[in-house]
């Protein structure tokens, strides 16, 4: 097995490119696809100021690396959920990467901050603990990146969770998240602009990348993640992909280029007004804000208690 670009030996295999490359080949061939990612949907311009959403995993522990070897002015941010151990070891791998190349984290621990933690949230709220997960870390990054004046939330959504996604919102037809499935989410009054620039790269490639770069990333999956839809509609197009490379980025490439356009077309023409939340400010169909609401319940506090980061920090 022979690189396709210089001809020595081969360290992996992309089927789906019909290509195999060597260490250095492949390194390049990654950043490579991310730059042409940042380019064809003009995420951001060099001089932007990026935060980058870092879960200790290899997806956001390698975009916060490419960026950086790219060039680009990038800070990481940490969120700590209070899963078990599982938060306590992902935060180290975070810390322990910034401080190897030099990088600024920020971190927020929900618990400190908020007064709650995900299975707390989770068993207030009666919900699962993904939703709970998910709602508190969307606050947290929009507030974060718009107290921080930063441009840009970068966050480590690969090829494999866009398509998996997209086929649970087409399975169901949700057509507000099909909307809104776009690897740039424009910034608007109260939300910052948010970017995937994985979008062209699978999992296996960035664990190959990781390895080949040597980023110590977290290994275990989240605890409370097991049994999630997500996971099985990833083991589905996985099933697929094994047959026929290619078919999940022909899926989410070709969606993106002819029917994005028509939901997005008609979610603005039936969208929702917003007002601030009542308590923290952030835009919302209601008086309070879903996170709001759900810190209420959590801390068993009525939400006016409830502190204020935008106000107190």
């Amino acid at each position: 097995m022979k690189c396709r670009v210089c001809r020595g030996a081969a360290l992996i295999d992309l089927r789906r490119h019909n290509a195999n490359f060597c260490a250095d080949h492949f390194v390049r061939f990654v950043q490579s696809q991310v730059g042409k990612a940042i380019h064809e949907f003009k995420m951001f311009d060099p001089e932007a100021k990026i935060l980058v959403a870092v879960s200790g995993g290899k997806d956001s522990l390698a975009i916060w690396h490419i960026l950086n070897e790219l060039g680009y002015d990038a800070d990481g941010l940490y969120i700590g959920l209070g899963i078990t151990d599982y938060s306590d070891t992902s935060a180290v791998f975070a810390r322990d990467f910034a401080v190897a190349h030099s990088l600024n984290l920020v971190e927020v621990d929900l618990d400190d901050t908020y007064g709650f933690n995900v299975p707390q949230g989770a068993r207030a709220a009666k919900r699962v603990p993904c939703s709970a997960c998910g709602m508190s870390k969307r606050h947290i990054f929009d507030r974060v990146a718009l107290d921080g004046g930063y441009d840009v939330l970068v966050t480590g959504h690969n090829l494999d969770d866009e398509a998996a996604v997209l086929f649970g919102n087409t399975m169901h037809w949700q057509t507000d998240y099909l909307a809104r499935q776009h690897p740039v989410l424009e910034a608007r009054e109260g939300f910052p602009r948010k970017v995937k620039p994985l979008i062209r790269l699978d999992e296996r490639e960035m664990a190959a990348y990781c390895v080949v770069v040597g980023i110590d990333y977290m290994l275990d999956e989240c605890p409370m993640a097991a049994g999630n839809t997500h996971l099985r509609y990833k083991d589905a197009l996985n099933l697929i992909e094994s047959g026929s490379p290619g078919t999940k980025a022909a899926f989410v490439q070709k969606f993106l280029a002819q029917a994005a356009p028509i939901f997005a077309d008609a979610a603005q023409e039936s969208g929702v007004e917003l007002a601030p939340c009542e308590h923290c400010g952030a835009l919302t169909p209601s008086g309070l804000c879903a996170f709001c609401r759900l810190t209420a319940r959590a801390t068993g506090q009525p939400v006016e208690l409830v502190p204020n980061p935008r106000l107190t920090s």
